[in-house]
């Protein structure tokens, strides 16, 4: 039988439906929350509604993921469940994502301005409040304590009105947050204020200025709170703008020009400029539609270019600020910028499968996955309200019954942190006829005891716990998506900042992957094996022998045709290499059928009826052909491919593959970082050392010869010896082992298995962006312990001073109005702090 040179129809693989048994995942906007507190009584309440799965909150962005078994969860239903409990929710299900991102912008915006008018209205109240201190008799209103009554009262019911209103609610739905803390103390300070002023025989003081101060202080933070979170969440609103809302269709009949010719000028009167069209939305392109960009506009989804040639700006979602020129048969990307000239293109991704749509979904998923450390947060935040409180009524009464017993000089006078009107000129302890306001030189057992359990009230701050890890993820996320660097989610940020190894696959990853053919040893001195012959021999396990003396100069064009038809069935970089060179030969394919690839060994297939083996030598050992030692001696440092049928060597292909320019950079900067490095490979061990060598790898830091289910076993076992290990890899050969590791990391260009594996995923071809990642994801964490200990800290130090622990020491007491003012704060500085990521990453 003879091979005959023939042209063979594209092989479409037959697809094989799967019952998907994954859960479903439905995301929901959800207003209303206020504080850590708030955040997790949606989680409990996401929990109770039957077939949920698991449900995470996101307090920095205002959004829930939850988890359920398909079909089993209406979204609408869940969404009512949740608004009706006082967190206005919606689904995102089958929604434009764009519409539903800009509602949610809009309605922050909203917030924001409502927010503003109550601050504004709050200021100008402490303002006429302060200027009876400054001024005081040079202006008698001013000081008058009804004057202040009015201030005091307005601020309650203007800007302080929907603080008092929430909190109650949430109280009344047993779910306090810390509206519920604020309304309590502003309340309760008032309250008393009012009974001193009605009932003046009883010697208190009043102290109207304080609910006054308190809902200012806290206005405040809370606007300059939420500014922050929406810098924080500006790199995911970029990203999601990135998606064009338009697309011209157009009916591609044009004549054909020459795609060689240069960029189209802009009065060019070729149809690619001047083709009939329709703009449809971007979201109803169908895959196989053409479609006219023309300069200065967005790509409008995933493609190809069919006629014309530009350059397009890919750095939104590469970070590769040079433009890339992109002609008939290269790929272009939904988002990307169409600079220089005309073209028209095929649509291959539409919808949520384009790359900027899978980047956005990756950031939020990202954004919404906590970090385990996060878990005692948000175990404390959930008993947190009802703890400050407890604390509070605790204060109350061991000041009244024991404290100021024991210390009876605390209540001759605040001491220099106190802000209350006694210190400050404003007791109310004469007639209330006489409207001023002389100075208090003793103040009430049961007054003193009732300001500090409203200053515990007020101090404590469940906002900087619930935020301290979101904001940073958000921050670093973001950061992320503008460098090409996509991490999974807090999870992740955590194993990257414990890992001690990376291991590296080699072909593609550590190499270009671009091989090239640099030996051709054909065996036909035998005439049994003659390749222009019949393949009809058995066994021969001495034919090897014969290739003394063979010259591997010329190519063999019957080997080079059996070899590529066998790899015609495969995808990975030595057959698109050897297909290459066939192509580049001038040589028609074999026909070839029933093709069948091995992982990490070969492919084989019937070419012209008869079968034929393609792969390394331990394949060739486990299909019965023998191959010579001074064989494989001739490919030292080389990957070879050997070709067998029928039990006997047909010869052996050898190939080269090159270093990827920045790989011993990289390598190097990861040992810098007191990290070990090492390479998995399923290439020969002479290979893989001639690679390894080129890095400085030490052969304890090479393991070759590995089959990819060989790689997860590898990985394990690094990781039963202790290891925390990053994976590196971009083909379906690396997947298992990505899915091992502590991290996987996959490079985008590579195979979808891979990338979905991945927990990183690296946008841009270069492996820097490992270093990169890596570097991100620990500047990341370290921002959360930084967040979490400022938090934790703020309230353990804060809430005892606030229940007068310095009192009968130094005198020092803790205002209602200052313990607000530091609780205002405390939130802004944790969200403040995950900003200055971008100040402290500068990779």
């Amino acid at each position: 039988m003879h091979f005959f040179a023939k042209t063979i129809p594209e092989i479409q693989p037959e697809i094989i439906p799967v019952k998907d048994s994954a859960p479903e995942v439905v995301t929901f906007d959800v207003g209303g929350m206020k504080c850590a507190g708030c955040a997790n009584a949606v989680e409990r309440q996401l929990m109770q509604y039957s077939g949920v799965i698991s449900a995470c909150v996101n307090l920095a962005v205002e959004v829930a993921t939850v988890e359920c078994q398909p079909g089993a969860v209406d979204a609408e239903a869940l969404a009512k469940k949740l608004t009706d409990n006082g967190f206005p929710s919606q689904s995102r299900l089958g929604e434009n994502q764009q519409e539903a991102e800009a509602a949610t912008i809009e309605r922050r915006r909203q917030e924001i301005r409502q927010q503003i008018k109550q601050l504004t209205i709050a200021l100008i109240l402490i303002i006429l409040s302060g200027l009876g201190h400054v001024l005081g008799t040079k202006a008698p209103i001013l000081t008058n304590i009804w004057f202040h009554w009015g201030l005091a009262t307005l601020a309650l019911l203007l800007p302080g009105r929907p603080i008092i209103v929430d909190g109650c609610r949430s109280l009344w739905r047993n779910a306090p947050n810390m509206n519920t803390l604020v309304a309590l103390g502003a309340v309760t300070a008032y309250t008393a204020s009012n009974a001193a002023l009605l009932f003046p025989r009883m010697g208190w003081e009043c102290f109207f200025d304080e609910p006054v101060m308190l809902l200012g202080f806290i206005l405040l933070g809370k606007t300059l709170e939420q500014q922050a979170r929406r810098r924080a969440a500006s790199a995911l609103q970029a990203l999601i703008a990135l998606q064009p809302a338009k697309a011209r269709l157009v009916d591609f009949k044009l004549p054909s020009l020459d795609w060689r010719s240069e960029e189209l000028p802009l009065n060019s009167t070729s149809e690619v400029y001047n083709p009939q069209y329709i703009e449809i939305p971007a979201d109803r392109v169908r895959v196989g539609e053409w479609l006219q960009v023309l300069p200065g506009e967005k790509i409008p989804v995933d493609g190809e270019v069919c006629e014309g040639k530009t350059t397009i700006d890919e750095s939104m979602l590469t970070g590769e600020s040079m433009p890339v020129l992109k002609q008939p048969g290269d790929t272009v990307a939904a988002g990307t910028i169409n600079k220089s000239g005309a073209v028209v293109m095929r649509a291959t991704r539409t919808g949520k499968e384009t790359t900027v749509a899978q980047m956005v979904a990756l950031v939020q998923a990202a954004q919404t996955r906590k970090a385990p450390i996060q878990n005692l947060a948000d175990t404390v935040a959930g008993y947190f309200v009802y703890g400050v409180m407890a604390i509070s009524l605790l204060t109350f009464l061991f000041w009244y019954f024991a404290g100021t017993h024991i210390w009876p000089s605390v209540l001759l006078g605040q001491g220099a942190m106190g802000i209350g009107h006694g210190a400050m000129g404003m007791g109310n302890q004469l007639s209330v006829t006489d409207y001023q306001l002389p100075i208090t030189p003793y103040q009430s057992p049961l007054l003193l005891s009732l300001k500090l359990a409203i200053a515990v009230l007020v101090i404590a701050c469940p906002c900087a716990l619930g935020l301290a890890t979101p904001t940073a993820i958000l921050v670093g996320s973001g950061i992320g998506a503008e460098r090409g660097l996509l991490i999974r989610g807090g999870d992740v940020l955590e194993r990257v900042h414990q890992l001690d190894t990376v291991v590296f696959d080699k072909t593609g990853t550590l190499t270009t992957g671009n091989l090239t053919l640099t030996d051709y040893l054909p065996i036909f001195q035998n005439s049994e094996v003659d390749l222009n012959s019949d393949i009809n021999v058995g066994n021969s396990p001495d034919v090897c022998s014969t290739i003394d003396g063979v010259s591997a100069s010329a190519v063999d064009s019957k080997l080079l045709q059996i070899v590529a038809a066998v790899e015609r069935g495969a995808c990975h970089p030595i057959a698109a290499a050897i297909l290459l060179e066939a192509q580049q030969q001038g040589l028609p394919l074999l026909a070839a059928e029933d093709f069948c690839t091995e992982p990490g060994f070969g492919v084989s297939a019937l070419v012209e009826g008869r079968r034929v083996f393609a792969g390394n030598a331990q394949w060739m050992s486990e299909q019965g052909v023998a191959v010579a030692t001074q064989l494989s001696g001739s490919m030292e440092g080389k990957t070879a491919v050997y070709v067998a049928s029928g039990g006997v060597l047909l010869g052996v292909i050898g190939l080269k593959d090159t270093l990827r320019p920045d790989a011993k950079a990289a390598v190097e900067r990861l040992r810098g970082m007191g990290l070990r490095v090492m390479m998995l490979t399923g290439d020969t061990a002479s290979a893989a050392a001639a690679t390894a060598q080129q890095l400085d790898l030490t052969a304890a830091d090479v393991l070759a010869g590995v089959r990819p289910e060989g790689k997860a076993r590898a990985i394990a076992t690094l990781q039963a010896q202790g290891c925390k290990v990053a994976v590196v890899g971009d083909g379906i050969n690396d997947a298992p082992a990505l899915a091992q590791a502590d991290v996987g990391i996959g490079l985008h260009c590579g195979t979808d298995v891979a990338v979905e594996t991945a927990q990183i995923v690296l946008m841009r071809n270069a492996l820097m962006d490992v270093v990169e990642s890596i570097e991100l994801g620990r500047v990341t964490f370290n921002k959360i312990r930084q967040n979490l200990f400022w938090a934790f800290g703020y309230n353990t130090l804060g809430i005892p001073v606030a229940a007068g622990i310095l009192l009968p020491a130094t005198g020092i007491l803790l205002s209602p109005a200052a313990a607000g003012a530091f609780m205002a704060f405390s939130s802004v500085s944790v969200v403040t702090n995950s900003l200055f990521l971008r100040r402290g990453f500068r990779s």
